[in-house]
């Protein structure tokens, strides 16, 4: 079985001698729970697993209690150097952050050696609980979608198949079957998570308005759209505010982000207009009513995927590399993509045809001075190459 890098140094972490709650986060279906089952299946000591979707129906404190007993009983009867807790979809347990403090701090005193994973299918459904009553007793550990040297070494994937059916690999097995495999992503993955991580658990007053938003930023991925200009095309009454919140959503569940325009100044950047860029290029084929073959036919839609399947990587790596990604335009200049890094500042620029003109890249270069200036496509940095790097090593 394939296993993601992540692996080992979950591995690593939990021999550590020190005691830190690990947290996994990440999107639905990118193997935060394979990657658990591996990790299981090579440990030696006792370990206790259970999922809050149990305990959904009662959804107390309670129930985490329950599981931290299991497992302190493991210990005691075993005699084992230490045991494993792992509890996954833990945001659905409510004021859950509470009750694991409190019994991390109690295995603290007692000094009883419990190792802790916790599991969450977005990071904006955890933050709350990890940043008002655990710091400095967590790490987390972001578990992305899945980039293409690992679908092609799991799946064999080509670089164009993957641009267009981006990096699922619940869905890897259906392409050849592209409208079973729309099915499923539609239905299995975007429509679940809509459901139970966005819709369930947060205050939704336009459900219409968010899934209208969601299918726009697919359809319109790679391209600078001003909140107004989004709601001439929604169906469903809003404004900038609500559009604004609604497009945070969907980006702590990796689905799609709004990139702010690179601006020297914080304050400008914070209110720019957003160039929206999905997370997974999955979406965007999924909510297409056209077909792989007709696309790749067609030089402008094709080099619009290409970019989306560049910008997609660029987000995916960025926590690991440590940069930040924004866009720049200026009149009838711009840059695809800025990646920021302290004070130093990278120019990407996506041409997917043959064509290398980028005006806007020397005046970029010109204005800001940045440490380098890439161009990927058929020229400079052949697109399918630089999805196989971490961008962070080009700083």
């Amino acid at each position: 079985m394939f296993q993601r890098p992540h692996l080992q140094l979950l591995i690593q972490r939990i021999k550590e001698p020190r005691r830190f709650i690990n947290v996994l986060s990440g999107p639905r279906q990118v193997g935060k729970t394979t990657l658990i089952d591996q990790l299981l299946e090579q440990r030696v000591n006792p370990s206790h697993f259970n999922s809050a979707d149990e305990a959904i129906e009662s959804a107390n404190t309670m129930w985490i209690d329950q599981q931290w007993e299991k497992a302190r009983f493991l210990l005691q009867s075993t005699n084992a150097e230490d045991v494993l807790l792992v509890i996954d979809e833990i945001q659905k347990i409510s004021n859950w952050s509470t009750a694991v403090k409190k019994n991390w701090e109690a295995d603290t005193r007692n000094k009883l050696n419990i190792k802790v994973i916790l599991l969450g299918s977005a990071q904006m459904l955890l933050q709350n609980g990890l940043t008002e009553s655990l710091a400095g007793r967590f790490e987390v550990i972001p578990i992305n979608h899945w980039e293409f040297s690992e679908m092609e070494a799991a799946f064999g994937l080509t670089p164009k198949q993957y641009a267009w059916f981006g990096g699922y690999p619940g869905a890897a097995s259906l392409i050849n079957e592209e409208m079973r495999w729309k099915d499923y992503v539609n239905n299995a993955l975007i429509e679940t998570t809509l459901l139970k991580d966005i819709l369930l658990l947060n205050r939704i007053d336009k459900p219409a308005l968010l899934r209208q938003l969601f299918d726009l930023s697919c359809h319109y991925s790679g391209q600078i759209v001003s909140f107004n200009k989004m709601l001439g095309q929604l169906q469903e009454a809003g404004n900038s505010s609500t559009l604004n919140n609604y497009l945070h959503l969907l980006d702590t569940t990796g689905f799609v982000s709004g990139i702010p325009k690179y601006y020297k100044d914080m304050l400008h950047q914070k209110n720019s207009i957003p160039k929206l860029q999905v997370q997974n290029t999955a979406f965007i084929s999924a909510r297409s009513s056209k077909s792989y073959s007709t696309v790749i036919a067609d030089p402008i839609e094709w080099g619009r995927v290409v970019e989306s399947a560049v910008g997609a990587h660029l987000l995916n790596k960025a926590i690991d590399g440590r940069y930040k990604v924004h866009y720049w335009r200026e009149r009838n200049d711009e840059v695809d993509f800025v990646l920021k890094r302290g004070d130093q500042l990278i120019g990407l620029e996506v041409k997917s045809g043959l064509s290398n003109k980028a005006k806007g890249m020397q005046v970029f270069q010109k204005n800001f001075n940045p440490h380098k200036m890439l161009m990927v496509g058929n020229t400079g940095i052949h697109w399918e190459e630089f999805l196989k790097i971490n961008p962070g090593d080009l700083f």
